[in-house]
């Protein structure tokens, strides 16, 4: 039988990239839905609104695995995936924010139950860069400190949802683990500047709230501080958004329409500057901890000319994992606890992406 998959928001930058991978990779018959009806898409179409819960219902019974890739997340809630595991039917997403992260793991009990395998936080940052840090985190006998930095080029190919998913993440201080206990940190704030591999070299990065910065510590109890930075090239748009986070009123920050004129400009000017920053993306998590009983860091890096292209891979290979059988952990988990490092090394292989590591 044909196994079918069904990728929710799959006209998006983002959700026709995991399409993509998965159509690369696989036999899968791939349905992707949207809000209006779509007759340029090489895939089979589907009209959904996901408020429409009974249409939803019935399109997720009719196939085998449902990737939410529909944001931004932080304001959705988890039916897709409880509507998910009701049906029995295998969970990935592209989530990008914390709070929709504790909504669904919330559900990892039933779907355990169910024999479901829920993963969320794919695609490039979070997703990719999780099973960076767990491939880093095992080579020490007690890791202690993770420093997550992510750089960005233009838009990274991606479309305005990713904007949006920006400037939301800016409305609001949030928790990270240092030293051992939940500390508030304001967003886009304490610069450092990061050496990152060729094309970027050094360039600064500022604190961002991602889900790992909320998975990481309960994933590998022994670490006493998890970082997580982004940043964007060229670096002036570093300075607006900084500019947005602690200059501009909070009242226009949690205003939606402010929110959406914010993400449309920054769209328009990206367009604009992709000519000559390029759309890639570049990850380098750095691990310190113990090793043969001293103090050592080990560090890996990856650099990917396309960040909608790359954050597809990391899906989409997940997907394929699952299609094929491979991959089976019944329950709701982020991805670095869900995938497996010789399972990451393989279905990176087998897309061509070089992760870099050393001692340092």
């Amino acid at each position: 039988m044909t196994d079918k998959v069904l990728i929710l928001g799959g006209r998006g930058r983002i959700g026709g990239s995991v399409a993509q991978d998965i159509a690369n990779h696989t036999q899968a018959e791939i349905t992707i839905t949207g809000r209006t009806p779509d007759t340029k898409t090489p895939y089979r179409f589907l009209v959904l609104d996901l408020a429409d819960s009974e249409k939803l219902q019935q399109a997720i019974a009719s196939h085998n695995l449902v990737i939410h890739c529909a944001g931004p997340f932080h304001y959705r809630d988890a039916n897709v995936l409880k509507f998910c595991i009701e049906q029995g039917v295998n969970y990935l997403d592209v989530s990008d924010h914390r709070s929709y992260t504790i909504k669904a793991l919330k559900y990892h009990e039933q779907a355990v139950a169910a024999g479901v395998t829920a993963i969320v936080n794919t695609g490039i940052f979070p997703g990719i860069s999780n099973s960076i840090v767990r491939k880093c985190v095992e080579q020490f006998d007690t890791p202690e400190k993770v420093h997550l930095s992510y750089l960005v080029s233009g838009s990274g190919g991606a479309g305005v949802t990713v904007m949006r998913t920006t400037f939301l993440g800016l409305q609001r201080p949030f928790d990270a683990w240092i030293n051992s206990q939940w500390q508030s940190v304001k967003p886009y704030s304490e610069r450092e500047i990061i050496y990152f591999p060729s094309p970027y070299g050094r360039t600064g990065v500022y604190w961002f709230d991602m889900p790992e910065t909320f998975t990481l510590p309960q994933a590998f109890p022994s670490l006493k501080t998890v970082i997580t930075k982004f940043g964007s090239v060229p670096d002036f748009y570093n300075h607006l958004t900084w500019i947005a986070a602690h200059i501009f009123p909070k009242s226009w920050m949690q205003n939606p329409g402010a929110i959406e004129f914010l993400a449309h400009v920054s769209h328009f000017m990206t367009d604009v500057t992709n000519r000559f920053s390029g759309i890639g993306v570049a990850v380098r998590s750095e691990v310190t901890g113990q090793k043969d009983g001293k103090i050592a860091t080990y560090c890996s890096t990856l650099v990917h000319q396309n960040t909608a292209i790359a954050s597809g891979c990391g899906t989409g290979s997940i997907a394929q994992l699952l299609l094929d059988r491979k991959l089976q952990r019944p329950g709701v988990t982020p991805q670095e606890e869900a995938l497996p490092t010789d399972l990451f090394d393989y279905i990176m292989q087998s897309r061509n992406i070089r992760i870099d590591s050393n001692w340092l």
